[in-house]
């Protein structure tokens, strides 16, 4: 009977962990889809290799944590209760992320259209520096809580457990990933699409190219912002945003080659197959010796193995230009 009992507990624990490296990685592969998915939309509309977007949703979280803790905007005028109230407040920072990527766009990027890939490239890793500089300032050498009413609440159903934090993270993820499905499908949606396929020819049907550049910039800010949100929450980040959020981005970069730069539906599943991947790593691979970190290399061995296959990634065109 004791070793009946022994091994369905040890089948109980292994049930556990997987469908615990399950949630995991659906969680964590939805942060890293919104940061890919907004990397593509800004390189598919403008050919733009934004080296930005990790200090933009650095900048991002902070503007939550200011608005909500600093701030305390809305405050008592809303009323209601306060996850309310912080929603608000996160839904401000990222309208307030997006102009800043509007003004990116407008100030620093637009004036090097026609210009090499290269110097682009080179002006959006100058940017990087300058954004990253100025949050980590703000934010000092303690990491900024966000005042989120996630907290460390875990819900439980069955063998799933998820913070309330991770369960909010895919329903927010499967939201916006509909939302970009439908602009797509719309007016400004049609005019970027056709813009990415071929800008002469989108001008020459009175398209405005720099009007779908400052979009696709927008919402590629709005994205990352929300990405920054999540990975400076419990189980992600314990104490908030710090300097180490606008480094989180770059994990994505998998994800990104591996759907394919030029590939909106490639970022989704990029980031959810990266996501998975590395959970499911850190579940497994330590228990075969290769230790804690081995975890961070496996997605860029997943993305080597598909480039070797696919070298324009499971999703994207041949004719795709890169640095």
């Amino acid at each position: 009977m004791s070793l009946l009992i022994l091994a369905q507990a040890a089948a109980d624990s292994g049930v556990d962990k997987f469908v615990g490296a399950i949630t995991n990685g659906l969680s964590l592969g939805a942060i890293y889809a919104l940061l890919a998915l907004g990397f593509v939309i800004i390189f598919k509309a403008t050919q733009v290799i934004s080296f930005a977007h990790g200090a933009v949703a650095a900048l991002g979280a902070y503007l939550v944590a200011y608005f909500a803790t600093v701030l305390n905007f809305p405050g008592g005028a809303l009323g209601g209760p306060a996850w309310l109230q912080w929603t608000v407040s996160a839904v401000f920072a990222v309208l307030a992320t997006a102009v800043v990527g509007l003004v990116l766009e407008r100030v620093a990027i637009r004036p090097m259209i026609g210009e090499p890939i290269f110097s682009i490239a080179m002006v959006t890793i100058g940017l990087d520096i300058v954004i990253r500089t100025i949050t980590n300032d703000f934010i000092s050498t303690d990491p900024r809580p966000l005042g989120d009413p996630f907290g460390t609440n875990i819900w439980e159903a069955g063998p799933i457990s998820m913070a309330y934090s991770e369960v909010a993270t895919i329903i927010v993820t499967i939201v916006l990933v509909l939302a970009i499905a439908w602009f797509f499908r719309s007016r400004i949606g049609v005019a970027m699409r056709a813009t990415a396929f071929d800008q002469e020819a989108a001008m020459a049907q009175g398209i405005s190219v720099g009007r779908i550049f400052a979009i696709a910039w927008a919402i590629g800010a709005g994205l990352a912002a929300v990405a920054g949100i999540f990975s400076s929450v419990f189980p992600r980040a314990s104490q908030g945003v710090s300097a180490e959020t606008a480094f989180f981005a770059f994990r994505a970069f998998p994800a990104i080659i591996l759907g394919g730069l030029d590939s909106v539906p490639g970022a989704v599943v990029g980031g959810f197959v990266i996501g998975l991947a590395e959970s499911f790593a850190g579940k497994y691979m330590t228990w075969s010796g290769f230790g804690v970190g081995f975890s961070g290399i496996v997605p860029y061995l997943v993305m080597m193995l598909v480039l070797l296959v696919r070298p324009y990634g499971l999703f994207g065109t041949e004719e795709i230009r890169r640095v």
